[in-house]
């Protein structure tokens, strides 16, 4: 596969994750499937584990803990309230607002890694609050709000798992790094479930056709398939240039979310996502810019 090619194809699969989380409401509890879809990504990193030997690189001591964080703040935790705030925001929402990942980027890079953005980042960012901010005064006091406020809130474990996974030894694979994620965020997925269980909370899994092919979209796709192309795409091509395809995706889920009926694209969100997309372009240009 091509490494453009490869951009886009990340850039399809994450810009459907908001609508097949849509989708999930009600077939399906959203940690139960982000378990389910965990267990599926590790089926599917697997093979290449195995036929390079890599089991004992996967649970060596000096990476064991770094695993055991990405896969909670990674994958576990972020996904699953995510998808717990689809039950009450729209899909389209839910990929604007996400796009204050972006945020926490600058935050984080700053008290964590010791990289100091420019006057340019910071411009960016402003702009990418601004149409966050359109996005949740709009939606104030709605039952939309509580699942906007979800997403702003845990993007910041995103880029947790994103901080910690570059202190990670640069020789290790990135399907590896794959398989960690999915593999190690299994601890807390079961601690979160037996919480559930422990509250009384109702499960959902209904064996329909719908849950069927959110479970593979989010398995085969989301946690296996887009890791390995995402790598592929920003190895081989300039990041800043990978970086402004994926930042569009917003723009496919809103789409997406109005072809299945899933909601009405509104002036506010149109608003919204322009304003971000600025911004993030602007952040994803500068720090080419800039050199870094």
């Amino acid at each position: 596969m091509h490494p453009l090619t490869a951009a886009w194809v990340c850039w399809a699969i994450v810009g459907m994750s908001p609508v097949a989380g849509k989708f999930a409401v009600g077939v399906i509890s959203p940690a139960l499937l982000v378990l389910l879809g965990t267990l599926i990504g590790v089926v599917y990193f697997t093979p290449w584990v195995t036929k390079n030997r890599q089991w004992g690189e996967l649970f060596a001591r000096q990476t064991l803990w770094k695993f055991l964080f990405i896969g909670t703040f990674g994958t576990a935790l972020p996904f699953t309230i995510s998808l717990i705030a689809l039950h009450y925001t729209t899909a389209g929402n839910a990929a604007i607002l996400q796009q204050s990942e972006l945020l926490y980027s600058l935050l984080f890079a700053i008290f964590f890694l010791k990289e100091y953005p420019g006057k340019g980042q910071l411009l960016g960012s402003a702009l990418i609050v601004l149409g966050v901010l359109i996005i949740l005064i709009k939606e104030q006091y709605t039952p939309r709000w509580t699942g906007d406020l979800l997403i702003v809130g845990s993007t910041w474990m995103l880029q947790a798992g994103s901080t910690v996974a570059k202190k990670l030894p640069k020789e290790l694979d990135y399907r590896l790094i794959g398989m960690a994620r999915n593999l190690f965020a299994l601890p807390a997925l079961f601690v979160i479930l037996i919480v559930m269980w422990a509250m009384k909370q109702p499960f959902t899994l209904e064996p329909v056709l719908k849950m069927f092919l959110v479970l593979g979209y989010t398995g085969i796709l989301k946690y296996g398939l887009a890791m390995v192309v995402w790598y592929k795409a920003i190895r081989a091509l300039d990041l800043s240039k990978v970086t402004a395809i994926y930042l569009s995706y917003p723009v496919l889920a809103l789409l997406l979310s109005a072809l299945f009926g899933l909601e009405t694209p509104t002036l506010h969100q149109f608003v919204g996502l322009a304003v971000t997309l600025a911004g993030a372009y602007w952040v994803s240009f500068t720090v080419k810019k800039e050199g870094h």
